[in-house]
């Protein structure tokens, strides 16, 4: 009984015992991809906000085949932090502060990944409205935040950027918090 309700859930709700076993399978299939999708672009803000941190040990996100990170509805993903193996990032992992700047990094990434991309039906998608800027040569910072009325502080934090540096043809994320 626990395993039919378990699978009567694996899709979003969607019941499968009631499907054709190839259809059933589709669905999960799809499912599985999007969520792994969205579990690789929310974990490469989440990688771009550490590495305002400090240089990490890969400049990119490794996927596994861990039971966690392969659910069908929910983004998942792990992060190595440090290696407690190392003696100085043991160290530095045991201090209040490290752990201050990597929760706040997380947090940081894990939010710029809703702000670009927010689900339906949430705050997120229902009081931010986006809008996106492509870099043109001779832009600034500055200037597309004057331009599009928002503050350099929410524009950078939207980006994950922790300098006023800007490249031709990057887009940028314009929040416009509505009330």
């Amino acid at each position: 009984m626990e395993q039919s309700e378990n699978n009567s859930d694996l899709v979003g709700g969607v019941v499968l015992e009631d499907k054709d076993n190839m259809l059933a399978k589709v669905l999960l299939d799809l499912s599985q991809n999007a969520s792994m999708e969205a579990s690789l672009n929310s974990a490469e803000k989440v990688l771009d906000a550490l590495k305002s941190i400090e240089k990490p040990h890969k400049k990119y996100v490794e996927r596994a085949n861990f039971v966690v990170l392969r659910s069908p509805d929910v983004p998942s993903m792990l992060i190595e932090t440090a290696y407690i193996s190392n003696p100085d990032e043991e160290k530095r992992l045991r201090t209040k502060e490290f752990q201050d700047k990597l929760a706040h990094a997380i947090k940081d990434g894990i939010k710029s990944y809703f702000y670009q991309s927010p689900p339906p039906n949430t705050w997120i998608a229902n009081h931010v409205k986006s809008s996106k800027h492509t870099v043109a040569s001779g832009d600034t910072l500055g200037a597309i935040a004057d331009a599009y009325k928002v503050s350099m502080n929410d524009l950078k934090k939207v980006n994950n950027k922790t300098s006023n540096t800007i490249l031709v043809g990057e887009v940028l994320v314009l929040p416009n918090i509505t009330p």
